[in-house]
Order: structure tokens, then C-alpha cells, then sequence
């Protein structure tokens, strides 16, 4: 296999939301993998923060600061992936905002903003990858969407089910135009995962959610990390434009 570089290849991923939730445990995932790791969040300190309790000496693991709203930001952060570790392989596309709003109080504002950091950074962050991933001998990108993408969720708002509903409809879309250029395009579909989000919730709502799952359980975030895993893979080579859904049976079909 052509190596890029002159390291045997060793495979270097980008995790937008890296820093926490799902994001951490798939950078977390990639690291005992011994992929080199880029995680990408909104706060600059708790992207070096995570990259740090991952690989305190920086050499494998790097935290960036960047907005996925932003387009510079974005190509800023990339840009500063390709100087660190010489090549990008592997996109996970995991920044997002929950969005809680009843029908009747969402604001335009609201949803312009749920929709911009979820559906628009997700475009952008596969935009402005695709000339890094174009060299790699194996490219991935990995979109995060959400079991409310699937059938419109019970808990949450309507912007969040409409932006996670757009993800995989990109998915599609962007696995048969890059497919000619050997990306895979995946993407995860949780339901209720244990995290930040999911503890943001009531008591009560989270039983009444819990008894909508066969599983009877929340999911947690190492089970979607190993999802991750296997479209991640030089195995998975052969799968694009697939949603897999990691949610205890809540969604089937």
C-alpha cells in the first residue's frame, strides 16, 4: 500500500466534539487503536484538557480550538491536523447542540442555530476535509445523527429531530458523489446515550424514556465509540452510505 508519509501508515482522525460525551469516548476508541487524534471543540481549553487525559506528552493526541459554524475556523483546524500529523484519514463529524424547545416556543433564532452548528458544521468540516482525505489511502468520514433523526425522537425538540434527519440525508448524498474518490461516507444513529445531554433530563422523563427501549436502558458512550470503530476500519471498506443504529431497539426498519 502507497504510504503517504514515512511512518508505516499510521491512520490520523479529526473528532469535532471531541472533548466530551460520545465525541471523547470515539477519540478515546481511535487512541487505543494507536490512531493519532485531533479533537476539535468549541472551547479551546476543553479540547486540550481531553487531548491531554488521552496522551499527556501532545505526540499522538492534540486538542484545537474550533468552531464548526466558521469556516475559517474549520480550515484553520484542519490545517493545523495536517502540520501536526501529516495527513487527515478519518473524519468524525460529532459536534452538536441538543435542542429541548416545544413546538410552540421555537424561535427562528433557535432554530437557525441548532441547524447551523448541526447540520451546516457537518457539511463544512466534510468540505474543507475532502483535499486531506482525497491522499489518504483509506478515507472515512463518520457523521453522528440521532435516533430523533430516524423518527422524530419523543423528548426532544423539532429543530434537533429535523438537523439529525439532514445528517443522514447527507450521508447519503455525500457517499454517492465521493464514493468516485474511494471516501466512505457513514453514519451513527444513538438513541439515548448516558451523558451530559441525557442528564440534563428529569427523573421522570428519563424513566418514561427508558421504558420506550427493548433494551430497557440508556445506551453508553462506548458502545457508539465502537460503531465508530468498525466504519473507522480498513475492513469497513466496502460499506458507505450506511446508518447504523446503536439504540437498544428503540427505532427498527
Amino acid at each position: 500500500m502507497n504510504q503517504k508519509n514515512n511512518h508505516s501508515h499510521t491512520k490520523t482522525a479529526v473528532v469535532t466534539g471531541g472533548s466530551r460525551n460520545i465525541g471523547f469516548a470515539i477519540a478515546e476508541k481511535f487512541h487505543e487503536l494507536g490512531y493519532r487524534v485531533a479533537i476539535l471543540s468549541v472551547s479551546g481549553n476543553s479540547a486540550q484538557t481531553a487531548a491531554e487525559k488521552l496522551d499527556a506528552t501532545g505526540k499522538q493526541v492534540i486538542g484545537i480550538q474550533c468552531d464548526v459554524t466558521d469556516e475559517a475556523s474549520v480550515v484553520a483546524a484542519l490545517e493545523a491536523t495536517q502540520t501536526q500529523f501529516g495527513g487527515i484519514d478519518i473524519v468524525v463529524n460529532s459536534a452538536g447542540l441538543l435542542d429541548m424547545c416545544s413546538i410552540e416556543e421555537m424561535t427562528a433564532d433557535h432554530w437557525d442555530n441548532i441547524m447551523e452548528t448541526n447540520v451546516r458544521g457537518t457539511f463544512t468540516t466534510v468540505q474543507k476535509a475532502i483535499p486531506y482525505l482525497e491522499k489518504s489511502p483509506a478515507p472515512r468520514i463518520i457523521n453522528i445523527s440521532s435516533n430523533a433523526g430516524r423518527m422524530g425522537g419523543f423528548e426532544n425538540g423539532l429543530a434537533y429531530s429535523a438537523s439529525k434527519g439532514a445528517v443522514i440525508a447527507l450521508t447519503y448524498g455525500l457517499a454517492r458523489r465521493l464514493g468516485d474518490k474511494k471516501i466512505t461516507v457513514n453514519c451513527i444513529a444513538p438513541g439515548t446515550i448516558e451523558s451530559d445531554m441525557s442528564a440534563a433530563r428529569s427523573e421522570e422523563t428519563q424513566r418514561k424514556l427508558k421504558q420506550r427501549f427493548p433494551l430497557g436502558r440508556f445506551g453508553t458512550p462506548e458502545e457508539v465509540a465502537a460503531a465508530a470503530c468498525y466504519f473507522a476500519s480498513d475492513e469497513a471498506g466496502f460499506t458507505t452510505g450506511s446508518v447504523l443504529d446503536v439504540n437498544g431497539g428503540l427505532f427498527m426498519g
